[in-house]
């Protein structure tokens, strides 16, 4: 089945996904479900054809690129699937980068085009001087004002809702291939300048038959939530590849994830999956609303991704939420989940086992694969493997070699065959010649009831030798003293190990996180430097 998918033939991700669903008989069925309003999945073909059929009359050519600047709203699935059936490569933005950095990524892209909802547009004005090949601008929900700042700016301007309301629906989809680049995902920049990943049209198929079918079982009836947003390529997979590939409904949220928010969701529609980060699972842990199935009565799953998820939120979640919450790592290149626990074989303080379709190695720095027990840098094989960074030659070769992808995460397997995160290559560092996890100190030190979060560094002492130094926010209620700073490390020593514990420990408000809530050490490192 995953074989015929893979092979180079015509093929065309619209189909699986928007047209197949509607030829089964599920045109009436709700696809998406956002704040306010709707969509089937027969709306969602008739208005993605209008709107494949309005790019190709602006002009826009296949393999030209198409960013989306949107909320989690029923425009994000017709934007995407429209600019897939053309044949154009869609661009998802962050909705939460700054007016430098969507500049970046606009003119490193060289989109052609872009479909923008007005209150993120407006970061866009000051910085259209710098993208001579943006052409055309599609505004949604925009007033005259709004259209007629950025006409004045010499652009192509036009109504999102017009193009995909207005014109023709017949069915038509372009003549791709199965290998041929369908979207581009940009990494979080968790590690520094974010890089543009090129994914083919088998890409969604093949994580959805994968991770959502096999190792999730999703199925017709449920009802998927995703926290994380479609703009990640976490929450696309999640809030999209996986429920449409079965003819299943998905809720949308357009605001940020609070925890009111969550919970709000969950009592309304009452989902049957939920997608978080381990950020979000600790603040539901945390709240006062949480409850039997966080509020909804028919939640059977809940799954976690972006960072590794600590053991004691994981216990925590099975015993309030009476469900299990199912820890697994993916990548912005491999697009989605390749690494996880499974139903009913769940770990926790584990990042489980191979996703079936997957192969793994932990290898050395001479590329020697390691033993049982032993750190090194887990590379892993398989059918959502992105083509490579665009316009990143050296990057790409270094990270996608032959049909192995370098993920640069650190782990080690045990003798059970669970994999066990230890943090990002550049994050580990060696204390008295053995490695220390980042990820093993922080899990320890927010295990403690006085830490709400954590996360540490190497940073050389007086002598020139590399300590641990960790950054901490405190929970309500507590505040460091010479006592909480020994308790601290006490605790660290007893549950990481004697040599890992912080030998510097700085209070802060928040730390330093990527829009996909991943934290980035790399401006801690800076800020100490």
């Amino acid at each position: 089945m995953l074989d015929d998918l893979l092979q180079r033939k015509p093929y065309n991700a619209v189909t699986d996904f928007v047209d197949t669903p509607v030829a089964r008989g599920l045109g009436e069925k709700i696809a998406f479900i956002d704040a306010d309003r709707s969509l089937t999945y027969g709306e969602l073909q008739a208005r993605s054809c209008r709107f494949a059929a309005a790019l190709r009359d602006l002009g826009l050519r296949p393999e030209e690129r198409l960013a989306l600047l949107l909320y989690d709203t029923v425009d994000f699935p017709v934007a995407f699937w429209g600019g897939v059936r053309a044949g154009i490569v869609v661009l998802p933005l962050n909705t939460l980068l700054t007016a430098d950095q969507y500049a970046y990524i606009l003119g490193d892209s060289r989109a052609s085009a872009i479909v923008a909802a007005v209150p993120l547009a407006k970061a866009l004005l000051p910085i259209l001087d710098r993208l001579p090949r943006l052409r055309t601008v599609i505004l949604v929900n925009a007033g005259a004002d709004e259209q007629a700042a950025f006409a004045d700016s010499g652009r192509d301007v036009r109504d999102f809702s017009d193009l995909a309301a207005r014109g023709s629906s017949t069915v038509f989809k372009a003549p791709t291939l199965s290998d041929e680049v369908a979207f581009w995902m940009y990494t979080s920049g968790s590690t520094g300048e974010p890089k543009g990943v090129k994914h083919i049209h088998t890409t969604l198929m093949a994580a959805a038959r994968l991770m959502g079918q096999r190792v999730l079982g999703v199925r017709e009836d449920d009802v998927v939530f995703s926290a994380a947003k479609l703009f990640f390529s976490y929450g696309m997979g999640n809030a999209m590849a996986f429920p449409m590939s079965v003819g299943a409904t998905t809720l949308l949220l357009p605001r940020r994830p609070t925890p009111e928010a969550v919970f709000e969701i969950m009592r309304q529609h009452r989902p049957t999956l939920f997608f978080g980060v381990p950020t979000l699972y600790a603040s539901l842990l945390a709240h006062r609303d949480m409850n039997r199935g966080a509020g909804s009565d028919r939640l059977r799953l809940a799954i976690s991704a972006g960072e590794a998820l600590p053991a004691h939120l994981g216990e925590r979640w099975r015993a309030l939420a009476g469900v299990d919450v199912l820890d697994g790592i993916g990548s912005t290149e491999m697009f989605q989940t390749f690494l996880s626990n499974q139903p009913g074989a769940v770990r926790f303080g584990t990042t489980g086992k191979a996703v079936p379709g997957y192969e793994l190695k932990i290898v050395d720095e001479e590329a020697h694969e390691a033993a049982d027990g032993e750190i090194g840098e887990l590379i892993v094989r398989g059918p959502t493997a992105g083509e490579g960074y665009w316009n990143q030659r050296g990057k790409s070769r270094r990270t996608f070699v032959g049909e192995w992808t370098y993920t640069g995460d650190k782990f080690f397997r045990d003798a059970d065959g669970y994999y066990h995160y230890c943090g990002r290559t550049d994050d580990m560092f060696k204390v008295s010649g053995m490695w220390v996890s980042p990820f093993e100190v922080e899990a320890a030190l927010a295990s403690h009831e006085a830490v709400l979060e954590a996360a540490v560094i190497g940073k050389e002492d007086a002598d020139g030798l590399i300590k641990p130094k960790a950054f901490i926010v405190l929970r309500d209620g507590y505040a460091l003293d010479d006592g909480l700073l020994e308790t601290l490390r006490v605790h660290v020593k007893t549950c990481a190990g004697p040599w890992k514990y912080p030998r510097w420990i700085d209070i802060r408000p928040d730390l330093p996180r990527t829009a996909t809530g991943k934290i980035q050490r790399f401006k801690l490192r800076e800020l100490e430097s």
